[in-house]
């Protein structure tokens, strides 16, 4: 999730173990809990590209790091205030919460954490939530705001934070639900088009949990659809992607295409484009993509091979796709939002 987000929960929790005792200070101490796993960009300059794939959400979101850097963390506020307000162990509940739930609300979104790493690389990952949803931040960031302003220890501040806690956990539950609805109305769709597939990803598109986009694999290639609870009929419209990894053929045995694969779930094409070879993200699929046409992947990978000018193996260059939050995409993607008849 994005940083406001994780600002907002780490501040929640601390007031929740602390606030009672040492009033602001628990908001304060909770929210930069709230957002220290997310330091693991601070390591990126000294990586390749698919290593800052893999290394992103995995020590710095697991259960290892938690118990590593709540006490020590604990021990340094401590120490910052001389002993006074609270004890150690006061301020170490607060950081294990508030770095504990961080990584829980990264597990509902479709890049996930290696929660139980090293002695696990499978990737927590429940597919429910984007990254940034208003619907889930804004009524919790307020809340929280509001309890800033009120006096330690009031009922009314408990009250207010509590309602934060409770709407923003019942979202993410409906949010689980929600994914569990429309993945029913994909595979019925597949079906009735006798589609044939072997699995399917399903996942919210940006800002919202009403349109959602499905990708079902196939021998082939990926199915990829998207389905709105405003459409007028559920008759989905699929686009089928090829593969094309006969592309790649001497390669996929590489420990970079390997890692893709894994960080994938095997969800990728591969594409030729003026000469370069490129490896695409299916789970996250294309820029716009609910504009029929758009060609341009959120996440591909330049595949530069070997040559006298870089060297014996093969390298990896992200290609950047224009991102910015534009007038008329976001009227685009609210029309789609309100169904496929506006």
């Amino acid at each position: 999730m994005d940083t406001l987000t994780h600002f907002t929960l780490g501040a929640a929790v601390g007031e929740l173990v602390l606030g009672k005792k040492v009033g602001n200070k628990a908001l304060l101490w909770g929210a930069v809990g709230g957002v220290i796993p997310d330091l693991d960009y601070l390591v990126y300059p000294f990586l390749d590209t698919v290593s800052r794939l893999t290394v992103h959400r995995s020590f710095s979101h697991s259960i290892t790091f938690l118990v590593l850097v709540a006490p020590l963390l604990g021990f340094l506020i401590n120490k910052i205030y001389k002993g006074q307000f609270a004890s150690w162990w006061d301020w170490t509940k607060l950081s294990f919460w508030s770095i504990f739930t961080h990584s829980l609300l990264d597990n509902f979104t479709s890049y996930g954490t290696q929660l139980f790493w090293p002695f696990s690389k499978y990737r927590i990952a429940w597919n429910s939530i984007f990254v940034i949803d208003p619907l889930y931040t804004v009524p919790f960031a307020l809340c929280v705001l509001a309890v800033f302003f009120l006096r330690r220890g009031s009922k009314a501040r408990r009250i207010i934070n509590w309602t934060g806690i409770i709407l923003s956990t019942s979202y993410l539950l409906f949010t689980l639900v929600n994914k569990q609805l429309v993945s029913s109305v994909f595979e019925k769709q597949l079906k009735k088009q006798n589609i044939s597939y072997s699995r399917i990803f399903t996942m919210p598109t940006p800002f919202n949990n009403i349109l959602w986009r499905g990708v079902a694999e196939s021998q082939e290639g990926f199915w990829e659809g998207y389905y709105s609870w405003f459409d007028d009929n559920k008759n989905i419209q699929f686009r089928f992607t090829p593969k094309n990894y006969n592309l790649i053929a001497h390669l996929l045995s590489h420990p970079d295409i390997q890692k893709i694969k894994w960080m994938t779930r095997g969800f990728f094409t591969v594409t030729e484009k003026d000469g370069a070879i490129f490896i695409n993200d299916m789970r996250y699929g294309r820029l716009n993509g609910w504009q029929q046409g758009n060609d341009e992947f959120i996440f591909a990978y330049k595949i530069v091979e070997p040559s006298p000018e870089n060297g014996d193996g093969i390298t990896f260059s992200q290609q950047r796709v224009r991102m910015q939050i534009k007038s008329h995409l976001m009227l685009f993607l609210f029309k789609r939002i309100m169904g496929n008849g506006q």
